[in-house]
């Protein structure tokens, strides 16, 4: 009555001990089945080994790893290399793999990636996800085929490796090389823009205002000085002249006593006293004892000549005239001499003036300049931190290449050599066994279910409920065979057959 009403546990065993031979008939064919299959399947033989990654023998404070990608994606990329064809096609042709059958070298070389294996192993360490290793396993017909492969695929991790990882430095101090000759170049070129805009601003750039002041300060007190030494000239030239001109003016008089007079001689004194207190008196008050020292001798002089008697004007004019004496000579000579010194001192004074102009240029084209100037060195400063990082980078690559060259870095050990299998990894007698008793349990319950969901039988009080919905009045116990009844339609219009108590036909029911 499978699917026709509920069931109870009490049901279920009911039905389980009237078929159980059609559970346990497949429950036991099936393993013995299974068992068999066994040696009828090709054995599979797996060959497995160890390789842990080791890291870098220097620590990183001294020497940075060039290769920093993760070991996980390397990984994948060298699996990927691996497993092509150019690198599979020699292994299967030396150890002949999977020739027996009709198959193309493509099939035979995917055959053998499918039988290639590589688990990697994640790190228990907390807060670590590096990769410590990774088992590879190959899977073959022959125990020694599956060992001998699998030890050729763990050379190529170990040498794709350390091929890898030398190439990725090499390429990496290369590309820095490059790198650094262009940033070289590129310094150059802004040394030598920044030197031809020094020559050219000479004294304008930026930290000479100081010492441009400095220098115009100088030069002005410079400049004055000249110009109170050229007015002292000009003055003592005046003097000179005015000296000559008495001196030519008393010269009869000089040839006609032979000497020159006295109060010549005093104005001469005079004069030079008078210029001499005129330098004093520039540079020191009055009451400097050397100024009133002068003061005094010229007041004598002035007092002395004041009482000296002039000389005749007829009779100066009435003398024949003389020629030049020594001493008008001599002013003359110390005129010309004066001359000169004036033009020397005025030719001082226009170079004073010109260096003056020169630095007020200078002075008033500084903030142009700096402007100008800040932006060639701001290029220079960046060309030459890019240059000098690069520097440091290359050799530190250079270092890391030589680490890698002499196998010092990150690098593959091979913890399990490649185990020779004593037993096949595939099949599995027991794996048979037990999935054959599974099948023959599972099959044997199908056959059941199915039998009872046709059965249509009546044999107890729930199955008259289950079809008429009326209770059961009374239930007749049969201790006998049963009889044949003919079929005849039930209540509800459909052939069933009699029902009787204790498993036998009780009533006609509808099937």
């Amino acid at each position: 009555m499978l699917g026709h009403r509920a069931l109870t546990v009490q049901d279920y065993l009911i039905i389980l001990k009237r078929r159980w031979w059609i559970l346990a008939i497949p429950a036991i064919i099936f393993p013995i089945v299974g068992f068999a299959l066994t040696f009828l399947v090709q054995p599979q033989y797996l060959s497995q080994t160890l390789v842990l990654v080791e890291q870098q023998k220097v620590p990183e404070s001294y020497v940075k790893a060039v290769v920093t990608e993760d070991l996980s994606g390397r990984l994948a990329s060298m699996k990927e290399q691996i497993l092509s064809r150019s690198r599979l096609q020699p292994i299967i042709e030396r150890f002949n793999l999977f020739a027996n059958g009709k198959l193309s070298m493509d099939e035979r070389i995917d055959l053998t990636r499918k039988n290639i294996g590589i688990t990697p192993i994640q790190s228990e360490i907390a807060r670590t996800n590096g990769l410590p290793g990774f088992f590879i396993s190959f899977q073959a017909n022959d125990a020694r085929t599956a060992q001998l492969v699998c030890g050729e695929i763990q050379s190529l991790f170990v040498s794709e490796n350390l091929s890898d990882r030398a190439a990725s430095a090499a390429g990496t101090t290369e590309f820095l090389k490059s790198q650094l000759a262009d940033a070289k170049a590129k310094l150059d070129e802004q040394d030598a823009k920044l030197a031809k805009f020094q020559q050219t601003y000479m004294g304008k750039l930026p930290g000479a205002e100081a010492s441009n002041m400095n220098m115009l300060t100088t030069l002005n007190t410079q400049l004055d000085a000249a110009t109170q030494a050229l007015a002292r000239m000009e003055q003592d030239k005046s003097y000179a002249e005015s000296i000559m001109q008495l001196q030519m003016a008393q010269q009869p008089q000089t040839t006609e006593h032979g000497g020159a007079p006295a109060p010549l001689a005093q104005q001469l004194e005079l004069q030079q006293l008078q210029s001499q207190l005129a330098d004093l008196k520039a540079r020191y008050t009055d009451d400097y004892p050397d100024v009133v020292s002068t003061q005094r001798k010229v007041n004598e002089l002035e007092r002395k000549l004041a009482q000296a008697p002039a000389p005749s004007i007829a009779s100066a004019s009435s003398a024949p005239k003389p020629t030049d004496s020594l001493s008008v000579q001599q002013m003359r000579a110390q005129l010309r001499s004066m001359e000169q010194a004036i033009a020397q001192k005025k030719r001082d004074q226009a170079e004073i003036q010109a260096q003056l102009r020169t630095y007020q240029d200078r002075i008033a084209s500084s903030p142009a300049v700096e402007e100008e100037y800040k932006s060639i060195t701001r290029d220079t400063s960046t060309a030459q931190t890019f240059y000098d990082d690069l520097l440091n980078k290359i050799q530190t690559a250079k270092m890391a290449t030589d680490l890698e060259r002499r196998q010092q870095g990150e690098q593959f050990r091979v913890m399990d050599e490649p185990n020779l299998p004593e037993s096949p990894s595939f099949p599995k007698r027991s794996v048979f066994i037990i999935g054959g008793f599974a099948g023959g349990l599972a099959l044997g319950l199908f056959i059941i279910a199915l039998l009872e969901y046709l059965d249509t039988a009546i044999r107890n009080e729930r199955d008259i409920w289950a079809f008429t919905k009326l209770p059961t009045l009374a239930v007749i116990g049969f201790a006998g065979e049963a009889e044949p009844v003919a079929t005849k339609r039930n209540l509800f219009g459909r052939r069933g057959r009699d029902v009787t108590a204790g498993g036998k036909p009780l009533m006609n029911a509808g099937g």
